[in-house]
């Protein structure tokens, strides 16, 4: 069964290049191991909420942008070994040169229950 990792992310509205880059630069890591999609979308209408929002659930400032990310992956065991080669091969200086507060970010992994339009 597919499974997906869900991502939303407060980055610099100044370094929307970097953050591209950035994702770009990972993705044939994830591709090379199983990932099959990739979709990085960039905050064009976030509006605040009266209770809770994007905006406010990753401590957003006016001079950021809510990113909203999916990756799929054939099935959460090939995800799971996926992140924990990623973590024992990572360079510390990975996370240093990350465009974005990574201390902010939010990350899931969920099963579909639903998937209409589409094929992951």
């Amino acid at each position: 069964m597919p499974y997906i990792d869900g991502f939303v992310i407060p980055v610099p509205t100044s370094r929307r290049e970097d953050y591209r880059a950035h994702e770009a630069k990972w993705w044939p890591y994830f591709k090379k191991s199983g990932a099959t999609s990739l979709v990085v979308a960039w905050g064009d209408e976030v509006p605040a909420g009266k209770h809770t929002d994007f905006l406010r659930a990753v401590d957003a400032t006016e001079d950021e942008t809510v990113v909203f990310a999916w990756m799929t992956w054939p099935n959460k065991e090939t995800r799971q070994t996926a992140y924990a080669k990623m973590l024992a091969d990572m360079d510390p200086a990975d996370m240093a040169d990350m465009p974005f507060d990574g201390r902010r970010l939010i990350h899931g992994g969920f099963t579909p229950i639903l998937v209409e339009g589409t094929t992951l």
